[in-house]
């Protein structure tokens, strides 16, 4: 194990006490409630804004344009803020997220019935805030677990997003059905704006964390180059995660509003699903070890491309919702492994814990090159056909690539977490 000395300095008594014991320290307690506020931001209004889009234009090939922008300038982002992160304040990055989340929805409170219109304007600001929060996150995130609480701060983290997701989008639909549309819309989009105020003002409670080296502008090329190096299957399953990520994000609240065309009905849905994902995450945060990832994982891929087949029988809210149900209770499964073993890796050797911020960013950059060919997929057989039976393969294809994302960690997942080389960087 080494030691950093340059974040020693910052290091409280509450994490010398937890480290090592598996619980969590005051630092990450706090990072998961600026997450978790961030969740409610994003609950909120991010699940109708794809819906306020389509009411305006009533167009797949806007939401998809729109999506794609969104990834492409967070890849870009996390590329190039970097070197902020790096070398320079990971908090102010962190913050400078949240607070361009705010100002996108002060955009589409200022823009209002012409938001559609300035969709690539819209796309931009979303995909740097995602890219700024996102990065500095999970830098953060990083430094402050180690192998003994990583999985329990996923499970935590999950839980709190799927508390966020089971409420604030259930309010946002009783609100935006119960006064006129157009109002329930702006009330919804201030809420999240103020949100997100809130959450800056907590993330200044973080500790400043020093920084130190030089951001390698070229890792991720010059270690995907490397043939013997582990990154590059973990590097193709990021990229696998990131497929159905990019279109699965958007699609399934505004095939529940098509079906049923009610924002309602989004609310109920949002409830019902994120209520059992609320008990899944709690659950295998709290039961899932190290050793079984290499079962849940593949596990969880299989039942997440099980539930899309009722598609083929009928798209409508009674299908929608086994689909919703069945990620629910099987994502978890899934996504608690793929995250920890990947952030155990950049934590396995000094070198890369060193670099931890490059690392990152490959890892990011992983997750939107699948993003973005999920999404452009999409859009460009959507702009020919929207046929149902086309819809429904498609979404099954683009679905099935957590199997390709379990294939390709097969190896890592059979790995025990190391004791982290790294723990000595948490504050």
């Amino acid at each position: 194990m080494f030691k950093e000395r340059d974040q020693e300095e910052t290091r409280d008594s509450t994490d010398h006490r937890s480290k090592g014991s598996g619980s969590l320290t005051g630092q990450s307690m706090l990072l998961l409630t600026v997450h978790g506020l961030v969740a409610v931001g994003n609950a909120l209004s991010g699940t109708f804004v794809n819906v306020y889009l389509w009411k305006a234009r009533h167009d797949y090939a806007v939401i998809g344009w729109f999506t794609l922008i969104h990834h492409l300038t967070m890849a870009l982002t996390f590329w190039l803020a970097g070197k902020w992160v790096k070398e320079h304040n990971k908090m102010n990055c962190l913050r400078a997220g949240v607070g361009i989340s705010a100002l996108f929805y002060l955009l589409v409170l200022v823009l209002g019935a012409s938001a559609a219109d300035y969709y690539p304007l819209l796309g931009i600001v979303q995909g740097m805030s995602a890219g700024f929060f996102w990065l500095a996150f999970n830098v953060v995130y990083f430094e402050v677990t180690d192998p003994d609480n990583r999985d329990k701060f996923n499970g935590w983290a999950g839980l709190l997003g799927s508390l966020a997701g089971m409420i604030a989008p259930w309010v946002s639909g009783i609100l935006i059905v119960r006064m006129e549309a157009v109002n329930g819309y702006r009330l919804i989009f201030t809420l999240s704006l103020v949100t997100f105020l809130i959450a800056m003002i907590c993330s200044f409670f973080l500790k400043k964390r020093k920084a130190a080296g030089h951001y390698e502008w070229l890792l991720t090329i010059r270690c995907l180059k490397q043939k013997d190096t582990e990154w590059r299957k973990v590097w193709l399953a990021l990229m696998a995660q990131g497929i159905r990520e990019g279109v699965f994000g958007f699609i399934i609240a505004l095939l529940v509003y098509i079906s049923t065309g009610t924002e309602m009905k989004i609310g109920n849905f949002s409830l019902i699903t994120s209520a059992v994902a609320l008990l899944a995450f709690w659950l295998c945060g709290k039961l899932l070890k190290p050793s079984w990832r290499k079962w849940s994982m593949p596990i969880g891929a299989i039942a997440m491309v099980t539930v899309i087949l009722p598609f083929f029988w009928k798209v409508d809210y009674t299908t929608l919702l086994i689909f919703g149900i069945g990620v629910a209770i099987f994502f978890p499964l899934y996504t608690i492994p793929m995250t920890s073993t990947v952030f155990d890796l950049i934590g396995r050797f000094e070198e890369s814990a060193k670099q931890r911020e490059e690392y990152i960013v490959m890892r990011e950059l992983g997750l939107n090159a699948g993003r973005l060919l999920g999404t452009l997929v999409f859009t460009l057989v959507i702009m020919r056909t929207s046929s149902p039976a086309a819809m429904n393969w498609l979404l099954l294809a683009i679905g099935s690539s957590p199997l390709i994302a379990a294939f390709f960690m097969r190896k890592q997942l059979r790995q025990p977490a190391l004791q982290s080389r790294q723990e000595d960087t948490r504050k």
